[in-house]
């Protein structure tokens, strides 16, 4: 009966272990932590860039990885991508921003 439950002790931890594993982020792939975080970062972006009255024209693509956004479309002048960035570089969590926006 003592074995039983070593045993059983012993597989619980190992599936804790398993469990820590599988969350833990590696260079290529974000944990589910930092992968929720940047959804939070790309939707308050969105939705900053959707309430400017200058950039809600524009159809700017938001992409966020851990914590470095990424702007991208096509907008009308270079005041609206130093608009877009600003407002960007604004939202918490922000680390860095990448600028792939082109001036037609």
């Amino acid at each position: 009966m003592k074995q039983r439950y070593v045993f059983i002790r012993f597989l619980l931890v190992l599936m804790l272990m398993a469990t820590f594993v599988a969350c833990a982020s590696t260079p290529k792939q974000e944990s589910t932590g930092e992968y929720v975080d940047d959804s939070v970062i790309t939707t308050k972006v969105k939705s900053l860039l959707a309430a400017d009255d200058f950039l809600k024209s524009f159809d700017i693509s938001v992409e966020t990885y851990k914590g470095t956004v990424q702007l991208s479309g096509f907008v009308s002048s270079r005041a609206a991508v130093d608009k877009a960035l600003q407002i960007t570089h604004s939202v918490k969590g922000v680390k860095s921003v990448k600028n792939s926006l082109i001036v037609k």
